[in-house]
């Protein structure tokens, strides 16, 4: 087993210094020279050099140097070398050490005596130690404090020893007498933390005596406190009324430090509205007095603990909490408004839609770098406040339709989707909707953005068709020939055109783009848009016959749209564009033009009732999604039939003040509710048994694995099925992929027919399939040679680290974009569904399904889903699954992944691939 090891020193790789040179450096009277001596010496033996024949010349030629650095770094080696044999005796050159150590406790220079306290503090030889306690007793009783406060901290070290006890018996006696005469504020806090853990009695004595003083204290002496308050009211929760008296008086504490750790404790110990409330407050009040960003987050996130379990209080505190969007951190401010968002009711919506539209007024400033990333976020939490409370929506339609025409797209598409949405969830927005004059105006406001018919001459096609013939003198530039496209549907695919030329403004038609962005938009080729405005044209036209009774305003509408929807066409099939109109918009643009030749009931019905219900449908969907994912968040708890009901009515209630009182019914609640009581998933604890030897093998070991986020226990109970005795038996381990072991293997010594229980631990470090392998290896006295036995793999599975997450559609797509490492799995399976397939595929991913479930309704035969998931490490996994179901009935298709790390996206796929066929 390899030592304990108190010090870390920095040390360069390069030659290392030769024990001849350090032994005649150290020789020398160059007190430089001995200094850097020293520091190659501590160095060598910290990187496991024994370097036996130094300790004699230190002693003759290091010791009685009166220099402070020389004495510091001999305390040092002192320290770091073997001071005892292989049983475990002090060896007897330590003699020496021990009268120079006498020396420097009663030295005059007051940084000798407390380097050399502080050097004891970390010496376990009591053989050594024993001499000295008269001189450590006498340290403390010094002038100074610096030596009174390492002499306390040197008299709690020792007393925590095996044999400490007998060696200072009246320590915890003296160090309380030292109590009542210290005035110095770190010394009075030592000498309370030796009380807080070596005699705990005394330390709550000294407390409760001077309980009016603690907000006098020092910061350090107030942490103290804190701590000891927590730990005595975890042992003896009937006690805990009078120490929260104590907790409160250091909320108005000048030290942040001490007011977060009371505001923590109140929490922690109590339930009572009061100190609920108390801790809330001085967590807003830090969240506006603290400069630094991750403080602010760090308090952000107690804030939100505290929404989890006490939503009723922080809806009282929804102001204060939303003045934390004065700072300028994104990060701060998305989790400020996660926050809000959920505390919202009627009684406080038109407060906080009013501060954020304040918000939104703000952002057109320009004073800062992410205006627009933090505007879209305003108005995204606009939008959630005016679904869930639809009396506000009228008062921010207007301001937000000003973010229209914003620079930055994602969010004038979020203004987009939620006037879209606002306007069908509120029937007084959209009855203006179909007014005759409204639509004649959004009619002729298209007509407008595109600009006069038609988008190019015959002249200008000859051109164009006589450039074709000259290349060289076109201004064009050619494209890489793939390019990743994101589908409407959200599917990924690839352009597999052979080439594709894009064309400067130049070789459109003169003065287009001035004209408008659709116009500009159609001469740059996006037919998507043109098949879209097609759409809309019908739409209105059809909307508009339903409204205008003179067939002469309807015939010059459909005639204007028809000419519209020509001429994009012809602009699709001209050579004045590098490539024609896809399939896709030709076939939808064509359609409408047949509409309004021949418009029918049918078909009517199809374009405005049907299309509509579709809307509604969707809209639906997602209210259906958000109520079942709050219904999955609120924690439903039981009483079981024979748990035992304290009336709290009934309690004797003297001597008890409100705050007390109040915390007796909120645990009592608790109790009656069931959150005191966590049953364990004793099968789910059965299924992380990993079986490592055989039943045949002289050691059987098995491990139980428990994985907590950045930590994984290997609990292994090792059995000795022999009859002999095994020594030095050693569980050695070693890792693949992204694991790394803690500590190193100890050896034990096993009994015949006995158990041990060895515990492991593994860091993680990122989402990526681990394998921890291995040996026992163990002596028998019969047979001097070592035994091993190889053990089982146990694979760390990816779904330990991810968890089901949502995200919005515009998110993923981004994310898709942006992630680099992508893994595609082909689909081969059994099952001949394709929804049980999905089913099935989530289910052993342990992932999200964002798409709606009534879109993957119908038998198609096609089908395209996306997933998301999100790691411990923050790393987020986007799957998309795209099949489509064969003439014999299989499926075929892919499965894309794709994330910002190699290793999540390869653990992953092969974990689908295992999965996918259908097994287990």
């Amino acid at each position: 087993m390899e030592k304990s090891c108190s010090l870390l020193v920095h040390f360069d790789k390069g030659t290392p210094a030769l024990a001849n040179e350090i032994k005649e450096a150290l020789e020398g009277n160059d007190v430089s020279a001995k200094i850097d001596a020293m520091k190659n010496a501590i160095m060598l033996l910290l990187n496991g050099e024994t370097l036996p024949h130094l300790f004699i010349t230190i002693v003759r030629y290091v010791l009685p140097s009166e220099d402070h650095t020389v004495q510091k770094l001999l305390l040092l080696y002192l320290e770091i070398i073997d001071k005892t044999d292989g049983k475990g005796r002090v060896l007897p050159e330590m003699i020496l050490i021990c009268q120079n150590l006498r020396n420097n406790l009663q030295h005059p220079n007051e940084y000798i005596r407390g380097v050399t306290l502080r050097f004891l503090c970390r010496l376990n030889e009591v053989e050594i130690i024993e001499p000295l306690i008269p001189s450590i007793m006498s340290n403390l009783e010094h002038r100074n404090p610096y030596v009174r406060r390492t002499g306390i901290l040197a008299v709690m070290s020792i007393y925590k020893l095996p044999q400490g006890e007998q060696l200072l018996v009246d320590a915890p006696e003296t160090i309380d007498r030292f109590l009542l005469t210290e005035q110095d504020p770190s010394a009075k806090r030592n000498a309370f933390l030796m009380l807080f853990n070596c005699a705990q009695d005394r330390a709550i004595n000294y407390l409760l005596t001077n309980v009016d003083r603690v907000p006098d204290w020092g910061e350090l002496m107030q942490m103290v406190v804190l701590e000891l308050i927590r730990k005595v009211c975890r042992t003896n929760k009937g006690e805990k009324g009078k120490y929260i008296k104590i907790i409160i008086s250091l909320l108005n504490a000048p030290s942040a430090a001490v007011v977060y750790e009371c505001a923590g404790t109140l929490v922690s110990l109590s339930s009572a509205p009061t100190a609920i409330r108390a801790a809330a407050s001085t967590y807003c009040q830090l969240l506006l007095s603290q400069s630094d960003n991750n403080v602010k987050l760090i308090l952000l996130d107690r804030l939100n603990e505290l929404k989890s379990s006490h939503k009723d209080i922080m809806v009282d505190m929804i102001m204060d909490v939303l003045r934390a969007l004065s700072s300028p951190n994104l990060d701060i401010q998305r989790k400020t408004l996660d926050i809000v968002l959920e505390l919202i009711t009627p009684r406080n919506v038109n407060e906080v839609v009013l501060t954020l539209k304040k918000e939104v007024m703000k952002t057109q400033s320009g004073e800062l770098e992410k205006n627009g990333e933090y505007r879209q976020i305003l108005i995204q939490a606009i939008h959630s406040c005016a679904i869930k409370f639809p009396e506000v929506a009228s008062t921010v339609v207007h301001l937000l339709m000003d973010f229209l025409g914003d620079n930055n797209v994602a969010s004038a598409m979020d203004v987009v989707v939620f006037v879209r949405e606002i306007i069908e969830t509120n029937p007084k927005l959209r009855s203006i909707a179909s007014h005759f004059l409204k639509l004649r105006v959004a009619f002729l406001t298209i007509k407008q953005c595109l600009g006069d018919l038609p988008f190019f001459s015959v002249s200008e096609e000859e051109e164009a068709a006589d450039s074709t013939k000259k290349p060289q003198l076109t201004n064009s530039t050619t494209i890489s020939s793939r390019k990743p496209v994101i589908l409407a549907d959200g599917t990924y695919a690839t352009q597999s055109a052979a080439s594709e030329t894009a064309f400067s403004p130049l070789t459109v038609v003169q003065g287009s783009l001035a004209t408008g962005n659709l116009r500009s938009l159609l001469l740059a080729g996006d037919f998507f848009l043109g098949a879209v405005i097609a759409c809309t044209l019908t739409k209105l036209v059809l909307r508009l016959e339903e409204v205008q009774p003179s067939k002469i305003e309807v015939n010059k509408a459909s005639t204007s749209a028809l000419l519209i929807m020509v001429s994009i066409l012809q602009l699709g099939q001209s050579s004045v564009l590098p490539h024609p109109i896809d399939n896709d918009s030709y076939d939808r643009i064509a359609l409408c033009i047949r509409l309004l030749c021949n418009p029918g009931d049918a078909v009517r019905n199809i374009w405005l009732k049907s299309c509509h219900e579709s809307f509604v449908q969707m809209l639906l969907d997602k209210q259906l999604r958000e109520t079942e994912e709050i219904k999955a968040k609120a924690q439903i708890s039981h009483l079981q039939p024979d748990d035992l009901i304290d009336f709290y009515h009934l309690k004797s209630r003297k001597g008890m003040s409100q705050l007390e009182l109040e915390d007796e019914v909120q645990d009592d609640l608790k109790r009656a509710t069931g959150e005191f009581v966590k049953d364990a998933d004793d099968a789910n604890k059965l299924n992380r048994i990993v079986q490592l030897t055989g039943f045949s093998d002289p050691v059987y070991a098995e491990a139980y694995v428990t994985v907590h986020q950045y930590d994984i226990v290997l609990d292994v109970t090792v059995i000795n099925r022999t009859k002999q005795t095994l020594q030095n038996l050693c569980l050695e381990l070693a890792t693949m992929g992204d694991l790394k072991l803690v500590e190193r293997p100890q050896n034990y010594t096993l009994g015949p027919e006995s158990s041990k229980q060895i515990k492991a631990n593994i860091k993680v470090s990122s989402t990526e399939t681990g394998v921890i392998f291995g040996n026992i290896v163990y002596e028998t006295s019969n047979v001097h040679e070592r035994t091993v036995v190889v053990l089982n793999d146990i694979h760390i599975d990816i779904m330990d680290y991810i968890s089901p997450a949502v995200c919005g559609d515009a998110a993923f797509k981004t994310m898709w974009a942006e992630f680099e490492w992508e893994n595609k799995v082909a689909v081969n399976t059994i099952i001949m569904d394709e929804k049980e397939f999905i089913d099935h595929i989530i289910k052993s991913t342990n992932m999200k399904c964002l798409t709606a479930m009534s879109a993957l309704e119908g038998d198609c035969g096609f089908l395209a889903a996306n997933l998301y998931a999100k790691s411990v490490f923050g790393e987020d996994a986007l799957v998309n699954v795209s099949i489509e179901k064969q003439a014999d009935g299989k499926l075929n298709g892919y499965i894309r992944i794709r994330s910002k790390t190699q290793g999540i996206a390869l653990s992953l796929g092969d974990k689908i691939t295992l999965k996918q066929k259908g097994g287990s």
